[in-house]
């Protein structure tokens, strides 16, 4: 351990030399002298450069003008830039240098490798990408469907594409991602890469009725009308909040929505009147209001004793559709006629309310 900062230049020396201590001890070495190979340490899609990757060599040299395959990207090296922000023309091992010249935006942690034949390079990048989308075409969902489709039994996934100006920012946003609660919904990042949203993403959106998510980003040519085409959800943010609460959103459209009570107001029983066969309570509304075919609980001493329908609603001798609180009324239940002074009668309602999500 060697504790440094930054700001003072505290020990930046003394952890120098135990880097070189600890290479030296486990022997770790690199040639210079062949092809190089190293790991893609970031990247992005430059407006003005196009494909820019931040190449970290970790063992030979490489050039302007070698061709290389990083991940699923294939290229030609047609400059190199130091961490200065000068071009250079060799990267020797420990180097990082940023390249252009490369035909997409590889992601962060991708391997690198210099080959000498062009078409061999080529193959290999389009047989990774071929295994990558055969790889991402699952079943999904859009936002537009997804609460027929939750209604249907059919899912309880969301799937998305999707695509950020950088991979910091990626790694963000699949970080906040995966702080919402997925026990009940479950989100499936099919694709998650640096660069704008091109019509392969759309077609693979399509391919898995996905929602594709641009953060800071834009669109490529014909994305847009490829995307109206094919009926793919696109959506654009330059806020993560704001993404994360339409994602949730979108989760918790999935989730039927379920039936709660909702009081309306409560009922006190003062007289009780015979009538035929059966009987009218004369009431008095001491809170809220009693409303005509609403839910009632007959409640004596504490104990329900009765829940059903309110049949019967009279102000005076005229029929209401509800009363409120501090009127009297006369109440009547076709299968309930056992009244006696003093019954407390609640009535509710049954409303279908939007579930939310919750903690696992």
């Amino acid at each position: 351990m060697v504790p440094v900062s930054a700001i003072t230049r505290e020990n930046l020396d003394t952890l120098l030399e135990m880097i070189l201590l600890v290479a030296e001890i486990e022997e770790l070495s690199a040639n210079p002298d062949r092809q190089a190979k190293g790991t893609v340490i970031e990247a992005n899609l430059d407006k003005s450069r196009g494909p820019v990757a931040t190449l970290l060599v970790q063992n030979g040299t490489l050039h302007v003008g070698d061709i290389l395959v990083a991940g699923s990207t294939f290229g030609k090296v047609r400059a190199m830039i130091d961490d200065r922000g000068k071009r250079v023309d060799a990267a020797t091992p420990s180097f990082a240098v940023e390249v252009l010249g490369l035909s997409d935006v590889p992601a962060a942690g991708d391997e690198f490798e210099v080959f000498s034949d062009s078409g061999e390079a080529r193959a290999l990048a389009e047989s990774r990408a071929e295994q990558q989308r055969q790889t991402r075409l699952r079943r999904g969902v859009s936002l537009t469907t997804l609460s027929a489709q939750a209604q249907e039994g059919e899912l309880k996934e969301l799937n998305l594409v999707l695509k950020a100006d950088v991979q910091g920012s990626l790694e963000a946003i699949l970080a906040a991602l995966q702080q919402l609660p997925q026990n009940q919904v479950q989100i499936r990042v099919l694709l998650a890469a640096p660069g704008e949203v091109t019509q392969t993403d759309v077609d693979l959106a399509a391919a898995s009725n996905a929602v594709i998510v641009g953060f800071s980003t834009t669109l490529a040519s014909g994305a847009r009308q490829a995307a109206d085409q094919a009926g793919v959800d696109v959506r654009e943010y330059n806020i993560i909040y704001k993404l994360l609460e339409d994602i949730q959103g979108a989760m918790e459209g999935l989730l039927e929505p379920e039936l709660v009570e909702e009081a309306l107001g409560t009922t006190e029983v003062r007289a009780v009147f015979p009538v035929g066969r059966g009987a009218v309570a004369g009431c008095y509304v001491q809170s809220g209001k009693v409303v005509r075919n609403s839910k009632v609980r007959v409640r004596r001493g504490g104990q329900v004793i009765y829940e059903g329908n309110l049949d019967s609603l009279k102000r005076m001798k005229d029929d209401a559709k509800e009363v409120n609180a501090g009127f009297e009324c006369g109440i009547g239940i076709d299968k309930f006629n056992d009244w006696v002074e003093g019954d407390i009668i609640e009535s509710f309602k049954m409303v279908t309310k939007r579930r939310t999500l919750t903690p696992a």
